[in-house]
């Protein structure tokens, strides 16, 4: 932009104000006196009707590769400062101290004091206010300073006299990036915007805190590994944003050096080895003998070793941050297979990941993009990583709820699969009622309560007149038969507390529980034999058949299953014997059918 331009910009902004000419005139001599070639800048003009100022609309730079250059070395060397690149506010990484100068002025007396602003915080700066050769005010803002615990990022309010030009030159360097955005405004203005980065962030690293201490609690309760890799994930993506946003340094570590210096790529580090895990984690069923699962394992192992060596120093954050920068993507990309087959099996673990990588991938490709200066430093380029991290946090919880739900039902599943077997195994595949293993089993638990005023009474059941059906219609109609043979028994005992099986053959046994005296067994005895007066219908064939029964109580007759079942065995042969069709006790006969 040629001096005269400048003029002209100049003049158009300060005609304006209400000491619009004095000062115009002052600005149009200055440009004048400057030696030709020098590249002049308009300046900020400060005017109530814009309250806050990017200031990279009027920044030019000059950078120290020596960091020895001083304020006064600058002021003597206005002239050598040149526009930068672009005006985004983000300048990359540099191995040197670079000077910004900002000329201002204000075109009336200011109502409030400025606040020139350097919205981020992971770097050392000196801002000065000069006035032609003389530092008017100065501000040395680092992560040891005092100050660094009332603002989160390097500020320095002063006061201007209306028409008097001025220039604020700032030194800043850091081991990392210089993201640079700088703003100029009144006072009020700026604390409301402080607050309200600040209401952000209390927001979002009060939803990482909350998200940690689940997946905490949940890794102590459920020893799932899963839980703890997530814990890893958040607590390096919260620590990222607490560096690069000021938190830390204003609440957390201030004054700590090391820390700053090394928080940041620390918690990316983390963050970095907790999504291979995590994810080698959660899309494998077996780790051990998944090549997928080993080569998730093997990354995190290696970020794990960079971590520590960046730690202890032996490590340099260019290279930790190329490592991060060419890593990064990995866990990702090496994850993206197994995904799409989940995705295909219709698994909703699969496309929540997809999802989750694609928010991810996006705003680190921004804050690569930011770091690299590729991209102006504003709201939202500032903010991606975070707010990626913080959907992509909430995506893995997801996928943490999807996997225990799928446990959840995987568990029910093998139940159901344990409770059929156990009904196989414990049950008549003919009539479905229960076999001798299921009557030793409930009759094992009953006689555990039994007493004299609480009897138990086994009865051993021999069908009458089945063996010539059998033979005249047929094996189909005497499994028939044997079916409704045991639906009539169902249904003539209690069915809160007597069991009916079926040993084999024509044999059937029941368990009567909670009989209070001898006599109520002998009755619901000749209950079960007038059950089985009427024929059974069995098809288009109505057939008779009846019972001898024999039967044993507990604790009267004995206490063991397989002796109570041999008592009622005898005493149903020897009804046999005496003419079927009756009920028998441990051997004594009680009563005959007529």
């Amino acid at each position: 932009m040629s001096p005269l331009v400048c003029a002209l910009l100049t003049i158009t902004r300060l005609g304006r104000a209400r000491c619009g000419v004095a000062s115009s005139l002052l600005w149009l001599l200055v440009l004048m006196a400057l030696p030709a070639g020098v590249q002049a800048n308009a300046p900020l003009v400060l005017t109530q009707d814009r309250p806050q100022m990017n200031a990279w609309e009027a920044i030019t730079l000059k950078a120290d590769p020596t960091y020895q250059l001083s304020v006064q070395d600058m002021l003597g060397r206005l002239d050598e400062f040149e526009a930068p690149a672009r005006r985004g506010g983000s300048l990359g990484v540099h191995k040197a101290a670079m000077w910004l100068r900002i000329p201002i002025i204000a075109n009336e007396t200011p109502r409030t004091p400025w606040l020139v602003n350097i919205g981020y915080s992971s770097l050392q700066a000196n801002i000065y206010l000069t006035s032609g050769s003389q530092v008017l005010e100065h501000v040395r803002a680092t992560p040891t300073d005092e100050r660094q615990r009332y603002s989160r990022t390097p500020t320095m309010m002063f006061n201007l006299q209306a028409g008097q030009p001025y220039d604020l030159l700032i030194r800043v360097q850091a081991s990392g990036p210089l993201i640079l955005p700088i703003t100029v405004g009144e006072m009020p203005y700026q604390m409301n915007e402080a607050l309200r980065e600040q209401m952000l962030q209390g927001l979002l690293n009060g939803l990482a805190f909350c998200l940690l201490a689940y997946s905490l609690i949940q890794w102590i309760m459920q020893r799932d590994h899963l839980f703890g890799f997530y814990a890893l994930v958040v607590l390096g993506s919260a620590g990222f944003s607490l560096q690069f946003f000021g938190i830390g340094a204003q609440f957390l570590w201030p004054g700590n050096l090391v820390l700053e210096r090394i928080m940041g790529i620390a918690a990316g580090l983390t963050a970095l080895a907790g999504s291979f895990l995590f994810l080698g984690h959660a899309l494998t069923d077996n780790t051990q003998s998944s090549w997928y699962a080993r080569a998730m394992e093997v990354g995190a192992a290696i970020t794990a070793v960079v971590l520590a060596t960046f730690v202890l120093g032996w490590l340099s954050v260019p290279v930790a941050i190329a490592f991060m920068s060419l890593v990064g993507p990995l866990p990702s990309l090496f994850s993206v297979p197994a995904a799409v087959a989940r995705v295909r099996q219709k698994d909703p673990v699969g496309t929540t990941l997809l999802v989750a990588w694609g928010a991810y991938g996006v705003a680190a490709a921004v804050m690569v993009c930011l770091v690299q200066g590729w991209v102006p430093a504003n709201f939202w380029t500032l903010h991606s990583f975070q707010f990626g991290a913080t959907l992509d946090m909430l995506l893995f919880l997801r996928v943490m709820g999807l996997r225990a739900k799928a446990m959840r039902m995987k568990a029910q599943e093998a139940l159901r699969e344990r409770d059929i077997m156990h009904l196989l195994a414990h049950s008549d595949p003919l009539t479905g009622l229960s076999n001798r293993r299921g009557l030793q089993h409930a009759l094992q638990l009953a006689l555990s309560s039994r007493s004299p005023s609480h009897l138990v009474a086994v009865y051993l059941i021999d069908l009458d007149g089945f063996k010539p059906i059998n033979d005249s219609h047929g094996h189909d109609v005497g499994d028939d038969l044997l079916v409704a043979v045991g639906q009539r028994l169902q249904a003539s005992v209690r069915q809160q507390t007597d069991l009916v099986a079926r040993l084999g053959g024509d044999e059937f046994i029941i368990m009567a529980c909670q009989l209070e005296t001898p006599e109520q067994a002998a009755n619901l005895g000749h209950a079960l034999l007038r059950a089985f007066d009427e024929p059974l219908t069995v098809g288009d064939l109505h057939l008779k058949v009846g019972l001898t029964i024999g039967y044993a109580l507990a604790p009267l007759d004995g206490n063991d299953p397989p002796e109570l079942i041999r008592l009622a065995d005898t005493a149903m042969y020897a009804g046999k014997q005496r003419g079927k069709r009756s009920i028998l006790r441990n051997s004594s006969e009680l009563a005959l059918a007529p």
